[in-house]
């Protein structure tokens, strides 16, 4: 505001010279020079404002679509960011010709239905010959949420300052859970009869009941795990819920043995093929 007041003031002067200009007698045939050298002075100024403001628009809307590209590309958005720096270089560095500096971040945004929060440092040091980087401190704040995995995951990410780690490995465990959200919500509309969510389907359950078998359930956990370097894999098991006399008659263990073969299935056909497989062979007579 105050820059703008300034460039006012600046304009109401060279007007009040040119009226000046204009307002002196003269003498019949004085040229005047003076006049028009102060209205080309006006001109040239506010010509040069608005071409340097053209291009800073240019450059900021450039600067927007690659933003927005990159949060349609990851599904990380952005909300709040700042930055604060502080020279530490001391008069010995100083010296020597090396500088330090200090840069103190702070970001909040979301990854979908994920939010979170980050505070970190990172020092830069610089000398005639190259200049390095490297995050002194990371703590990462994550908004309550119903996935468990997170919470270990983070802690790891804290432990190594690790920023790439953290928004990649973020990223591909929210496509996870959508996809598996998904998958759930689809088995349970064409299967309504036998499909069930009891916890909804962002949940990392699906309960499968026989219609022709009261008693008779599979129960599919359906976990997303964060190893130890980051990367994200989904982990599905089987239980099985049946009747006490349904025990007693399986002399071949097919019960018992149903989890390892679920897990085979898994590998030669696929998550949503194996778990159709598992629902219609539920179904068997039904007419789905």
């Amino acid at each position: 505001m105050d820059a703008r007041r300034a460039e006012v003031r600046a304009l109401e002067a060279e007007i009040a010279a040119l009226r000046r200009a204009c307002e002196e007698p003269r003498a019949p045939g004085e040229d005047t020079s003076r006049a028009r050298k102060s209205l080309q002075e006006v001109h040239q100024s506010d010509s040069g404002e608005w071409a340097a403001s053209k291009d800073l628009r240019g450059h900021l809307g450039h600067l927007e679509s690659e933003l927005l590209f990159l949060s349609t590309l990851t599904g990380i958005n952005i909300i709040n960011y700042s930055m604060k720096t502080e020279d530490l270089t001391s008069t010995e560095n100083t010296e020597k010709s090396i500088k330090k500096v200090l840069q103190r971040h702070r970001l909040s945004g979301n990854c979908h239905m994920i939010t979170f929060q980050l505070e970190f440092q990172i020092l830069e040091i610089q000398n005639k010959e190259s200049l390095s980087s490297v995050i002194t401190d990371l703590n990462i704040i994550m908004e309550p949420t119903e996935y468990s995995e997170l919470s270990e995951f983070v802690s790891r990410a804290e432990d190594r300052r690790d920023l790439l780690m953290f928004f990649r490995s973020l990223h591909f465990f929210v496509e996870w859970c959508e996809y598996r959200k998904c998958t759930f919500e689809h088995f349970k509309e064409k299967y309504s009869e036998a499909v069930r969510l009891p916890e909804g389907a962002a949940s990392s359950c699906m309960v499968v009941q026989s219609p022709r078998q009261p008693g008779f359930e599979l129960v599919i956990i359906w976990r997303i795990q964060i190893d130890d370097e980051g990367k994200v894999l989904p982990k599905l098991d089987l239980l099985t819920k049946v009747p006490q006399q349904a025990l007693e008659l399986d002399k071949n263990r097919v019960l018992e043995t149903a989890p390892l073969g679920f897990r085979a299935l898994l590998g030669v056909l696929g998550i949503e093929a194996t778990l159709e497989s598992l629902i219609k062979s539920l179904c068997v007579g039904e007419n789905h």
